[in-house]
């Protein structure tokens, strides 16, 4: 059997051209990305002796000019921000409000990892911020010699000035020894020393001694140790502590309200001071003048009475 041969095209003349089949497309938004449309989707048959059916991009079918996607914005770059360039004199300004909720008297306390230590981190920053800021942070507050805060660190062997370093301790400007915690039982640690570091605070020029209560009141009779006992000891005290800074030239007192200064506390104080040849000064708390005329007759027979106890001159000062 003969094979059977292919049928003939039909003529464009004389003959009837058949309908090419439909190919199947997809929607444009699901269809896979291509750069040109197929030649049956633009209507031609791909056989020989056909029109050629020019090819058209499918970005010109589907996106018209008004449809295209915006330039993204071009950003410019920041420059940054040079600190040191500032005037001293500002940066000073800038680390003064850095370290203000700081408090303007530092104790040995166990709140003092939340309020200071974070403001510390700006030490870290390169030599030239430790400089100006450490020197800003410790000769712009008051430190504690003792720490009074009640807790761990109240009978600590290490007081404060003691964990400072010598570059630290030179720019102290300002010193406090608050008497009146531990009246009945002072602190062990309470001892001047070489350790303590006083005599490398060549820069203090305010000694502050405050007062929180004369144990020599007779609120305290039942209850202290011995007549003259705290009253001895805050005067050897006072007394070691300005013999290892004689570049401190004034004493501010300042006590609370309860504290007389005709008391024997304070009198013992006095004459320590004034023993010293330093001037007298008082503070802000108390409100004391040198013509002040809050002392009695009893309070003055109670007072010599005291000091002659503890061996003092018969001095008063108010």
């Amino acid at each position: 059997m003969p094979p059977r041969r292919p049928p003939k095209k039909a003529s464009r003349a004389g003959g009837r051209l058949s309908r090419p089949t439909p190919v199947p497309t997809t929607p444009l938004s699901s269809a896979q990305p291509s750069t040109y449309a197929s030649e049956a989707e633009n209507g031609g048959d791909g056989g020989d002796g056909g029109d050629e059916v020019p090819k058209i991009p499918i970005d010109a079918l589907t996106l018209s000019d008004t449809a295209q996607p915006p330039p993204k914005p071009t950003r410019r770059k920041q420059k940054p921000f040079r600190f040191l360039e500032l005037p001293s004199e500002l940066r000073i300004e800038i680390y003064a409000y850095h370290f203000e909720e700081t408090g303007s008297v530092i104790d040995l306390d166990s709140d003092n990892y939340k309020r200071i230590h974070q403001k510390l981190a700006l030490f870290r920053t390169c030599r030239t911020i430790y400089q100006e800021a450490s020197h800003v942070f410790y000769s712009t507050r008051t430190f504690r010699i003792f720490p009074t805060t009640p807790g761990r660190f109240f009978k600590t062997k290490k007081p404060l000035l003691a964990r400072l370093k010598t570059r630290q301790r030179l720019s102290l400007t300002s010193l406090e020894l608050r008497l009146g915690p531990g009246w009945n039982k002072p602190p062990r640690g309470w001892v001047v020393n070489p350790a303590l570091g006083l005599a490398e605070c060549v820069n203090v020029r305010k000694l502050t001694v405050f007062v929180e209560f004369d144990p020599s009141d007779n609120f305290f009779k039942s209850f202290r140790k011995a007549d003259g006992f705290y009253e001895s000891f805050s005067r050897e005290l006072l007394d070691q502590v300005l013999a290892e800074m004689p570049f401190v030239q004034r004493v501010h007192f300042d006590a609370w309200s309860s504290v007389k200064k005709s008391g024997a506390m304070m009198a013992t104080l006095l004459e320590v001071a004034k023993a010293h040849g330093r001037a007298i000064c008082w503070g802000p708390e108390r409100n004391w003048t040198d013509h002040d005329d809050d002392v009695g007759a009893a309070d003055v027979e109670s007072a010599i009475a005291l000091m002659n106890s503890l061996g003092l001159q018969q001095h008063l000062v108010y």
